[in-house]
């Protein structure tokens, strides 16, 4: 497998922002790390291994990158205005940094997919659905999907848009709606321990309610919020999602 590792500084966030890529071809998959992790955390949680078998057959092609929550919604020394701003600097980020490198890579202007677990789950929807017209795929496993929680009771314009529950509920533009139904949107959460299935279940909630086509699966009571399973379910939606033609 050709694994890639790239140093590239961020002029956005003001400094280096690493990147790992795994594969040759494949759609590319734009997987977001949990909570505060690291672009490298794929390969030590064992998921690159898990998922080599796709890589190598060219299903995808992953790249995997840092998260800056600590530095945004988990970061408890700034307000909830500095949190929601800064997410917007890590979207800007994602935008116009990372998906050039992502299309110069791969020869030119494809469809893009994303996948996270966790708080990477939010950074994959959030991402599809606030670009729409660049990503067409995404995997939401054991997510949050409503940030109020980081907020403390602020809310404002920026946090609207970052916040999915929110924004999703109001989103009947009819140009925004035909670009949504050529997407492949999954959510998929486990009821056993450590799951909050409750943002799964809200933001299935609010797709459901405004017509938005989706994937919504909860497992079992033995599915537990941990790599284990997010490694079976990744397995499980890759070949679906990306089949070899």
């Amino acid at each position: 497998m050709r694994v890639e590792k790239r140093y590239p500084y961020s002029g956005i966030l003001g400094g280096t922002m690493p990147m790992a890529i795994y594969g040759h071809w494949g759609v590319p998959l734009l997987y977001f790390p949990t909570a505060s992790a690291d672009f490298e955390e794929l390969e030590r949680f064992g998921m690159i291994d898990a998922l080599s078998e796709h890589i190598e057959r060219g299903r995808i092609k992953v790249y995997s990158i840092n998260s800056i929550n600590s530095l945004s919604w988990d970061n408890e020394s700034i307000g909830p205005g500095e949190r929601a701003w800064r997410q917007e600097l890590y979207d800007r980020y994602v935008i116009d940094e990372v998906v050039p490198q992502i299309f110069n890579d791969c020869g030119g202007r494809i469809a893009l997919a994303t996948a996270g677990a966790s708080f990477g789950a939010y950074h994959a929807i959030n991402t599809l659905f606030r670009h729409h017209e660049i990503f067409r795929w995404c995997i939401g496993m054991s997510g949050i999907y409503n940030m109020s929680c980081f907020l403390d009771g602020y809310f404002d314009e920026r946090c609207y848009y970052h916040n999915p529950v929110s924004y999703i509920s109001n989103l009947y533009d009819p140009n925004i709606r035909r670009s949504l139904d050529g997407c492949s949107i999954n959510i998929i959460c486990g009821q056993g321990a450590w799951e909050r299935v409750h943002y799964s279940r809200e933001i299935h909630d609010v797709m459901d309610k405004v017509g938005i086509r989706h994937n919504f699966e909860l497992w079992g009571y033995d599915v537990s919020h941990d790599w284990p399973w997010w490694k079976v379910q990744m397995n499980y939606l890759v070949p679906k999602l990306f089949p070899i033609t």
